[in-house]
């Protein structure tokens, strides 16, 4: 009888220290030379906010939905594959962020993963260098790519299952996107020295509504962008330097706001706020001149001539030194 309530006494203590699965994330680790006293996970809107302590350490937990996230430091950024269960310390010194950012614990094996694909993506995938490849060339570079990606998925195949199909979804999408960009390339190259698709009675800020057409008889520097776009946003003191370095050239700077209406005020507010120079006008949602010009992504910069055609279809950013380069070959 004393055996018997041994076993049973022991089989209890056995199911008692048997850890029981956790319905959480625990994010730990330690942030040199930190950008912000902070990090924030975020997938399509901030989930969780962790404090990070003046020594750069950091711990808490999240509950999340198994999937990709982004971590954010400041204006650095990973991504990350997060399931309910890992217990994940992260190291990165902000100074190097991509290249020493690793991941130690449960959880660990995918998101190393993850950061060498990205320093990978990095090293393999030079847009402008990949953009100006001839068709055979572009896809013999395309499928060079595509192999590096998967034999790296290679190494990490025996991890969950959701995780290793999403990134080979992930890879087919990075071929798909790269040849859709290079198509588009191609087309928007064919624009050059055509007359420029138009747009008729955009809203302009100063008042009253706008057409290409009014503004012929001078080169135009045109702007699409959005109040919601960051990158949008980190070209503006270097537009309003060249336009500032312009002014009374033969030369007008338009900026056109491809944001929803919905976000009208906020369009009037920002141009306010931030002084904005040049012809500013709102597209009332009318898409069809960014789709002329195939537009995927913003901002885009677009250069037309003083007889309206195109000289420029995907012309440089205010903070490329090749647009003062371009302005001074067309003696502006």
């Amino acid at each position: 009888m004393k055996k018997v309530i041994y076993i049973l006494t022991f089989a209890l203590a056995l199911v008692a220290c048997k850890k029981e699965p956790k319905d959480y994330v625990t994010l730990s680790g330690t942030i040199t030379n930190p950008n912000s006293d902070s990090l924030c996970v975020a997938q399509r809107s901030i989930i969780k906010t962790i404090k990070v302590n003046a020594d750069g350490t950091f711990s808490d937990t999240l509950k999340v939905e198994n999937g990709s996230y982004l971590l954010y430091d400041g204006k650095e950024r990973a991504i990350v594959y997060l399931q309910n269960g890992y217990d994940l310390n992260i190291k990165v010194n902000t100074k190097s962020f991509d290249e020493t950012i690793a991941y130690e614990g449960e959880g660990a094996e995918a998101n190393n993963f993850l950061a060498k694909k990205g320093l990978l993506k990095e090293e393999l995938i030079d847009y402008n260098e990949l953009f100006s490849l001839d068709k055979t060339a572009f896809n013999a570079k395309l499928e060079a790519n595509d192999k590096a990606f998967k034999d790296l998925l290679k190494t990490v195949e025996h991890l969950d299952s959701t995780f290793v199909n999403g990134q080979k979804t992930e890879i087919d999408r990075i071929k798909q996107d790269l040849n859709r960009m290079y198509q588009e390339k191609l087309a928007v190259s064919s624009l050059k020295g055509q007359e420029s698709p138009k747009f008729v009675d955009y809203e302009n800020y100063a008042g009253g509504n706008m057409s290409l057409d009014d503004l012929k008889g001078k080169y135009v520097y045109i702007d699409l962008w959005a109040t919601w776009c960051g990158p949008c946003k980190q070209e503006i003191p270097y537009l309003k330097a060249v336009e500032e370095e312009y002014h009374n050239k033969n030369i007008t700077f338009v900026s056109i706001s491809l944001d929803r209406n919905s976000a009208y005020d906020t369009w009037k507010r920002m141009v306010k706020e931030k002084e904005l120079s040049g012809i500013q006008l709102f597209a009332k949602e009318d898409n069809d001149f960014a789709k002329a010009y195939m537009v995927s992504g913003i901002p885009r910069f677009i250069l037309i001539d003083p007889a309206g055609n195109v000289v420029d279809a995907d012309a440089p950013r205010p903070s490329s030194s090749k647009l003062i380069d371009l302005f001074k070959t067309l003696d502006i």
